[in-house]
């Protein structure tokens, strides 16, 4: 069984029901086991144990979260060269356009020489229910890709 990790913080929910939709539609491919973590809690293990692993956060001051960094500063060292080409899919919200907090979280999967499976999914305000059918979309393209 493959293990998807989504990993995400949000403080007004909008970041968190893209998360949910990502693992809805993570746990719509046969075989596929997900893990719903805010990225204060998720742990080097989790990261490690999972075959794929989505990345969300809402735009704070044209970045991403400091629950979402948190995560990245935990797990960088330890993670070096044991998750690379470990496939990803990124996710974000913003007051308006959330291109610059998708760029912020591409850079640091980039970093982590992760490999993106899907184009990223952003929400301006509360997510819509189109994003939340992408958001469902980009969660099965990630469990898909940890099943290959």
């Amino acid at each position: 069984m493959a293990k998807v990790l989504v990993v995400y913080h949000s403080m007004s929910g909008n970041t968190r029901q893209m998360a949910e939709a990502i693992a809805e539609g993570a746990r719509s491919v046969s075989g596929t086991e997900v893990d719903v973590k805010a990225g204060l809690e998720a742990t080097i293990e989790d990261l490690l144990e999972c075959a794929g692993v989505a990345l969300g956060s809402p735009d704070y001051f044209s970045d991403m979260a400091g629950g979402m960094k948190d995560f990245f500063d935990r797990t960088y060292y330890p993670a070096q060269d044991k998750v690379t080409g470990k496939p990803c899919v990124i996710f974000g919200s913003a007051g308006g356009p959330p291109t610059v907090v998708i760029e912020s979280l591409r850079k640091m999967a980039e970093t982590f020489k992760l490999q993106e499976a899907a184009e990223p999914v952003g929400a301006s305000g509360t997510p819509t229910e189109d994003v939340l059918e992408e958001c469902q979309e980009l969660g099965r393209k990630l469990a898909e890709a940890t099943q290959s």
